[in-house]
Order: structure tokens, then C-alpha cells, then sequence
């Protein structure tokens, strides 16, 4: 009868291969191969094809099929090849016209129904890149493929009404099933929720100036203060000052999204910067990445292009939070695993929120705390100096007093705050133009001690303090940095001296060890 041919992609982390789907009917007694490095889920394919053909009305042939996907190295995984492999099948058994370079992509129900697989955004990139535009997906992922600029997506709900489009004989299709239940969701009648409001955080002026100078220019943040002070509600509120993320962005962080079956991914880019808060009981797998197979994206990679909030932080497993130090660094986590290695992108800003004791009363004067000193300092030693030190703010938060309760509902709301923080974020963009940096937090100490160079005479301060051991020569850079966000803030041309205090003061816990 032939060879018949379709195309599917595989993933591997982000990345996507185009993989060749070859079909052949034997003359030998009954029976259904996979070839290819196919897992578990991808050898149930073929109960679900002979199922779902018999159920639309185009049985498959009762000789052997031999289904082999190319390339054979290349491991495969997932329930997505179910189309493609059907499609070949057809076509070998000349049931269907020439498929012409089409890509499937949908997993099959045992009635002939279309159902949509995760990871369908980066896949549908994949294949635009690799020349193949044309995509047939199920209709209830249509709308996340057609984000991909050049491709040219049709969504079915069955698999007849498909087979009918590509030749096959309509007398037996059973093109009259329309399963209700398949309605793709109406994406205006989707609401983003109501994001948190800075104006809801009472008094605090020092953290919330601190807020501000990490979201203007990226930085890291730790906030250590007693139960109630406001860490979370600031770190909350984070994300609503930071801009909106531009199409290149937000394509980067709908892919990761889509590939962690996060169902708001599925019909809109995210331009919106996500805000990740796992449970301090979080594995590393959950915090980093992994899984048994090949690895899947975690909190800090679904947090790509926004922030990673780690509430209680020494209540984290100190690997879990070292962990984090290389995406801190590279802006990317790679994760090897026997079954093949996976890259995520995994630039994030960090906030870090801690109690000053296992009781939480060492703040002030401390007269109610039952701790001792050691176990103040084995608390707050499970956070390393190392992931310390890559954190530009460290600031602490004290308890809101009476006074500032009497002012509630007269601070700056988020929408004012956000509008300094963009206007500081154009400035980085104009004065970093052509270095591929977006913000402050970005620039290497190259940079910062070759064409921003400061004069001696304001840096003296931070030059003592590197020779006296009070910072790391990473930690002077990181105050460089901080400093010329202060200084966008102030819509001045550089910073002076008064800013490279500020910038100190704020990594004031640095400092301090």
C-alpha cells in the first residue's frame, strides 16, 4: 500500500524538533508498532487510534501498521503524536489525499474527538521556524496556536470532520457527531483579577520606597521583619509596578506557561509579569524544575519576566534556595536528567520574606522573644551568605504603629507608583541601547566600572567599605546598580553621592555582616 507521511513536533524542554511520522501496512497477521524512543503515554496511542478511527467511521486496516518516528535518537513523549500518527496511517492505507508537509498536533478520545494537549505554543513555534507553517490542531488549543506570528492553524473538534477535509470518503465518516462539550471559551469574557493595590499598605514609607527602586530597576529584594509588619502584602504588589512585558517577552513567558498546562496561557499572550508563591514546603523539583522523564518547568521558571515570592524563606531547604543562585546569575535553569536535558529561561526578580527569629518577636527591643542567640543565628543562617549576597535590598520591616493607621487610604495607589517606575525603566532603555541590557539589575560590572564610571570622589564611600570587607566586590557592583536606579528615579543624569548612600543603605543587612 505505500508509506504514508505526516509531521508532529517534539519538545524538549522549550526547544522543539520536527519529527517525520512514517506508516506502513505489512501483509502479516494484526498488530500495531510504535518505533521511536516513545514513553508510556505515547504506546497508549495505539488503543486510542484504532478507537477513535473506529469511532469516526474509518476503521484502520486489520494488517500490521508499523508507525516509526523520525529522528529515532529523539525521545518522545505525551499523548500530542496521536494525530499525526492516525493521519499517516490513513494516508498509507490511501483513505486520505497527500498531506503535503502538514503538522498535527492533538491527542485523540476514544469517541474521535480532538483534545488539546499542553505546550502547544512553543511546539506551533518550532514548527514555523523549521519551514512548516501549516498546523491542524483541536479547536480548544486554535486560539493559543494562532498567537505564533505565521502560522496558518485550523482547529477541528472530531477526527471524521477532519478526514473529510483531506479526501476521505464521506458516506461512512460519522460527520454528524458535534460533542457540546468542546466549545471553544469566549476569550472577552475572560477577566484578569483584580490586582492588589499599593494604597492598601498602611504606613511602611521606607519598604515602599523600597518597592519602588526594585521594581524600577529589577533588583532582588529580602524583607525581614516581625509576623504582620506587611512583607507579604508589599511583595504582593510587586508585579502591578512593573510595566507590561512586550510581545518577544511575553511570547517567552506564554510558551513556559503553556508547557506547565496553566490554563490562562491558552487563549491570550501574558503580558502581565507573573507572580510565582510556592509553599515553603516545596520540593526542589517544584521550586527548579523536574519531574521523572524529562524535566518540567518549575516556580522559578513560570516566574520568567516577573517575580518569585518565597514567603518564610529559612523555612525553605537550604539546596532549595542555593539552587537558585545560578538562574540568579545566568537568567536560566538547566536541568539534566538521564532521559535528556531541558533549558528553561529563568530571569525573575526574587523577594525573599523573613522572620528575624523562629518566634518572630526579635524586632525592636526584642523583650518578648524567647529565642536564643544561636537560634536566631542558625534561623537566619539557613538563607547562605552566597544567595545573600546576590540580593541587592535587604531591608528590615518594623511593626506599623498607631500613626500610621490614622493615615490609612492616603498613600500612593499603584497606578501613580507605576508611572515613575516606567518612566526610570526608558531611561535604562535609552542609556543601555545596543548592549541588549533592559534594566540596572542587568549591567555587568564592565559596564559599570568602564563607560558609567563614577568619579572617585563619589564612590569613596563604597571603596572603604570594599577594603574594610563590608562588601564583596559582587555586592559593590550591586550598590552601583541600585545607585543608578535611585538616579533615574530622581531623573538625573548619573549618581552623586547622596544616592550611592541610599543604594547602601538599602543592602543595609549586607552591610551590616
Amino acid at each position: 500500500m505505500g508509506v504514508g507521511r505526516s509531521y508532529c513536533v517534539a519538545l524538549v524542554g522549550l526547544n522543539g524538533y520536527i519529527v517525520e511520522v512514517e506508516a506502513d501496512i505489512g501483509q502479516t497477521l494484526p498488530n500495531f508498532v510504535i518505533l521511536g524512543l516513545p514513553d508510556a503515554a505515547l504506546n497508549e496511542a495505539k488503543e486510542r487510534i484504532r478507537s477513535a478511527a473506529q469511532n469516526s467511521g474509518i476503521p484502520l486496516s486489520r494488517r500490521k501498521i508499523t508507525a516509526n518516528l523520525i529522528p529515532a535518537s529523539l525521545p518522545k513523549r505525551g499523548s500530542g503524536f496521536d494525530l499525526a500518527i492516525t493521519m499517516a496511517v490513513l494516508r498509507a492505507a490511501k483513505d486520505i489525499r497527500s498531506i503535503d508537509g502538514t503538522v498535527f498536533i492533538a491527542e485523540l478520545g476514544l469517541d474521535g474527538r480532538l483534545r488539546p494537549v499542553r505546550g502547544m505554543l512553543p511546539a506551533v513555534m518550532a514548527a514555523v521556524q523549521a519551514g512548516f507553517p501549516d498546523i491542524v490542531v483541536a479547536e480548544a488549543n486554535a486560539a493559543e496556536a494562532a498567537l505564533v506570528p505565521g502560522a496558518n492553524v485550523r482547529g477541528y473538534k472530531t477526527l471524521a470532520r477532519l478526514a473529510y477535509d483531506f479526501g476521505a470518503d464521506p458516506k461512512d465518516l460519522a460527520l454528524d457527531y458535534d460533542p457540546a462539550d468542546e466549545d471553544v471559551p469566549d476569550v472577552d469574557a475572560i477577566e484578569a483579577p483584580l490586582a492588589p493595590d499599593l494604597c492598601d499598605v498602611s504606613g511602611q514609607e521606607e519598604a515602599r520606597q523600597a518597592l519602588e527602586v526594585a521594581a524600577a530597576g529589577g533588583h532582588h529584594m529580602l524583607l525581614t521583619g516581625p509576623p504582620g509588619a506587611g512583607k507579604t502584602m508589599l511583595a504582593e504588589r510587586l508585579p502591578g509596578l512593573l510595566p507590561d512585558l512586550a510581545d518577544t517577552a511575553a511570547m517567552e513567558v506564554t510558551a513556559i506557561h503553556s508547557l506547565a498546562a496553566i490554563q490562562a496561557s491558552a487563549v491570550r499572550l501574558i503580558h502581565r509579569p507573573p507572580f510565582e508563591n510556592p509553599h515553603h514546603s516545596a520540593t526542589a523539583a517544584a521550586i527548579i524544575g523536574g519531574g521523572s522523564g524529562l524535566p518540567r518547568p518549575g516556580a522559578a521558571s513560570r516566574a520568567h519576566r516577573g517575580v518569585l515570592f518565597l514567603d518564610e524563606a529559612p523555612e525553605y531547604e537550604r539546596r532549595v534556595l542555593d539552587a537558585l543562585r545560578q538562574p540568579l546569575e545566568s537568567g536560566e535553569l538547566v536541568i539534566h536528567r538521564s532521559a535528556g536535558t531541558a533549558a528553561y529561561p529563568a530571569r525573575f526578580q526574587l523577594v525573599l520574606a523573613a522572620n528575624p527569629c523562629p518566634c518572630g518577636k526579635a524586632s525592636g527591643k526584642g523583650m518578648e522573644c524567647t529565642c536564643t542567640p544561636m537560634m536566631r543565628r542558625r534561623y537566619i543562617g539557613r538563607m547562605s551568605g552566597p544567595l545573600l549576597d546576590r540580593v541587592d535590598i535587604q531591608l528590615n520591616v518594623e511593626r506599623v504603629s498607631l500613626a500610621d493607621f490614622g493615615h490609612s487610604g492616603q498613600e500612593e495607589d499603584t497606578s501613580t507608583v507605576a508611572e515613575r517606575v516606567l518612566a526610570a525603566r526608558e531611561r535604562q532603555l535609552l542609556r543601555l541601547h545596543g548592549s541588549g541590557l533592559e534594566t540596572n539589575s542587568q549591567v555587568p560590572g564592565r559596564i559599570l566600572r568602564g563607560q558609567l564610571r563614577l568619579p572617585p570622589g563619589t564612590t569613596r564611600i563604597l571603596d572603604t567599605a570594599l577594603e574594610r570587607g563590608v562588601l564583596t566586590a559582587r555586592g559593590y557592583d550591586r550598590v552601583l546598580r541600585l545607585a543608578w536606579t535611585l538616579a533615574d528615579l530622581d531623573s538625573s543624569e548619573r549618581p552623586d553621592v547622596d544616592h550611592i548612600g541610599q543604594a547602601l543603605g538599602l543592602r543595609q543587612a549586607a552591610a551590616a555582616t
